[in-house]
């Protein structure tokens, strides 16, 4: 997951400042993707079969298939908070046949809680941003209150009574909870999990009060079904799918106002004539109506853009998370 809010209205300076920090594709003469790509291209997910990154990695997958007349098969090589994924992408060969699908944490986020095995600024490079995912704080059948206001009030009323649930140390999630601590003051008690999946079913069985967690099609139907009810949404506006509920700016909480960022990335040396065929071709493929209405459903937001854009936004929300991390004192597990 990822802090990232920032990727609208970039500047020229920070752009240009962004991309020179943060794995610049190395200079390449146009020939270099003259004869590109010639063989399948493999794109590693960095999470599980079946969740809504693997379905938008496999539907931008397909798309580019039809585009570039070359096979795009996807693997998955899911752990350590994408991480292990992305890991793999910096030690692939840097000549446009391996590329990745990830949030953008295991480059923001993940290296300022635990160790990677990469630089994230050196050997990874930014191809375009895919999407953003909100992040959604829902309530259970434990919590009688109506209100994420509520919420605050039972926590500062009975310290300890809410149990906020996150799926891990070290998460977006976890990160919105402790900016939502500071600021109000509340006694909110930290549930972490291991992944969504458990989070999930103990969600349904009210094992806690409230939980963080991304937009994703199994959240909407337990919504929609009753069994869980949204308080309130880090985005930039309000989503459509849940018009009613506030976001935390508006809340009054701007800086626990954030969202999972998701696109892709290729090894950091790979050539800049390569890079900017892969950009376009996603920018192609994200246009899709069949792609755009996969993310949608979901309660994804699609973005798109260039290279250097994805890399200004990636290194502003690097910037931030070191600072948000260092003044929660937040770690990984």
């Amino acid at each position: 997951m990822s802090l990232a809010f920032r990727l609208p209205g970039l500047s020229a300076l920070a752009t240009v400042a962004a991309a020179s920090s943060f794995a610049v594709v190395a200079s390449a003469p146009a020939v270099a993707a003259d004869n590109y790509p010639s063989r399948p291209i493999r794109l590693i997910v960095a999470y599980p079969t079946g969740g809504i990154s693997d379905t938008v990695a496999r539907a931008l997958a397909e798309r580019l298939s039809d585009q570039m007349g070359t096979s795009v098969v996807v693997e998955n090589k899911a752990g350590a908070g994408g991480s292990i994924g992305m890991d793999a992408v910096a030690k692939s060969a840097p000549d446009g046949y391996t590329i990745g699908f990830s949030s953008t944490s295991p480059l923001t986020l993940n290296p300022h809680v635990g160790k990677v095995h990469y630089d994230p600024q050196r050997d990874i490079a930014p191809v375009m941003s895919v999407m953003y995912s909100p992040v959604i704080v829902v309530a259970t059948s434990s919590f009688a209150g109506k209100s994420f206001q509520d919420l605050v009030a039972q926590a500062k009323a009975k310290p300890g009574s809410v149990r906020w649930a996150t799926s891990g140390l070290g998460t977006v999630g976890h990160v919105v909870l402790e900016q939502v601590k500071a600021k109000s003051r509340a006694d909110l008690t930290l549930i972490p999990y291991k992944g969504a999946g458990q989070q999930m079913n103990d969600a349904l069985g009210g094992q806690f009060e409230v939980m963080s967690t991304n937009a994703s099609p199994a959240l909407t139907q337990q919504m929609q079904a009753g069994r869980l009810r949204a308080l309130a949404v880090g985005a930039p506006k309000r989503i459509d799918a849940l018009a009613e509920v506030p976001t935390f700016a508006e809340l009054g909480y701007p800086k626990a106002n954030l969202t999972s960022t998701f696109g892709v990335f290729a090894p950091g040396k790979t050539p800049a004539a390569i890079v900017a065929r892969l950009n376009a071709e996603l920018n192609k493929a994200l246009a899709a109506p069949e792609v755009r209405e996969r993310l949608l459903k979901g309660g994804e937001v699609p973005t798109g853009g260039s290279a250097a854009q994805f890399a200004a936004a990636i290194r502003a929300e690097y910037d931030d998370n070191g600072r948000i991390v260092k003044e929660a004192g937040i770690k990984a597990d």
